[in-house]
């Protein structure tokens, strides 16, 4: 039995990583998938066509998502081209590193606007949909950053924290309308991006895990598959840690 059949997930910045490998599940289990990144690239037109073997319907949308109007715009071509809305993963993020006293403020806004602006944008357009309908899931993906704060990362740990508590305020606002919210705090996850870092900064991150190894990003798009299926249908303004104990 397909978990998601009959669904329309909308995921943001699903061209790679965590992000296409949530939309890569809910696809294999039958929903259709609306996705969205800052432009539409080769790597974005392979993940159309990855998405579009399990048989669902596919459509890549190019948007800055820190952009009210343009996310505005993006939701309603999606509303037009889907019908509806079930599923809504705010999944954008970048990060802008710098210790605090030297951090610019382009680097504070650049990451509070991807990272938190961008999740307001889409709750802002999607909420409504979802009420109309009376059902519907949130997912926000945070960070153990959120819960823990980050050397060098001052900005991005308040978007992530940020995002946690607006999964919260949403479950509580929206409940009564059938609409759940919650967060999802990956730790260390092996990706793109952490495989960049020296092997010697990843080997430290390991040792701080009891389970002694990173997460794959399959693993915390499984966690995301259980919030937008109807297996969580109870569960609503929780953060469910994807972190191997490193966090408890």
């Amino acid at each position: 039995m397909e978990l998601l059949k009959g669904k329309v997930a909308l995921v943001t910045g699903a061209a790679r990583g965590i992000g296409k490998a949530i939309a890569l599940q809910f696809a294999a289990e039958g929903a259709d998938i609306a996705f969205t990144d800052l432009v539409i690239n080769e790597a974005a037109e392979e993940t159309v066509r990855e998405l579009e073997a399990f048989g669902v319907k596919v459509r890549a949308y190019a948007s800055n998502a820190a952009d009210f109007e343009a996310t505005q715009a993006v939701v309603a071509q999606i509303m037009a081209d889907f019908g509806r809305v079930d599923v809504l993963v705010n999944n954008a993020g970048i990060t802008k590193d710098g210790l605090v006293m030297r951090m610019s403020e382009q680097q504070w806004d650049a990451v509070i606007d991807v990272n938190m602006k961008s999740a307001f944008n889409f709750l802002h357009a999607v909420v409504p949909v979802m009420a109309r309908q009376r059902s519907g899931s949130i997912i926000n993906m945070a960070s153990i950053a959120g819960q823990t704060g980050n050397p060098g990362q001052v900005n991005y740990s308040a978007s992530k924290a940020g995002l946690i508590a607006m999964a919260k305020s949403v479950a509580k606002e929206m409940g009564a309308r059938g609409i759940r919210a919650n967060a999802i705090a990956p730790g260390y996850v092996i990706s793109e991006m952490t495989q960049a870092l020296p092997q010697a900064v990843r080997d430290e991150f390991v040792k701080m895990i009891p389970l002694g190894r990173g997460a794959s990003v399959e693993e915390v798009a499984s966690v995301a598959l259980f919030l937008a299926s109807d297996m969580s249908s109870y569960v609503s303004g929780q953060v469910i840690a994807v972190n191997g104990g490193m966090y408890c």
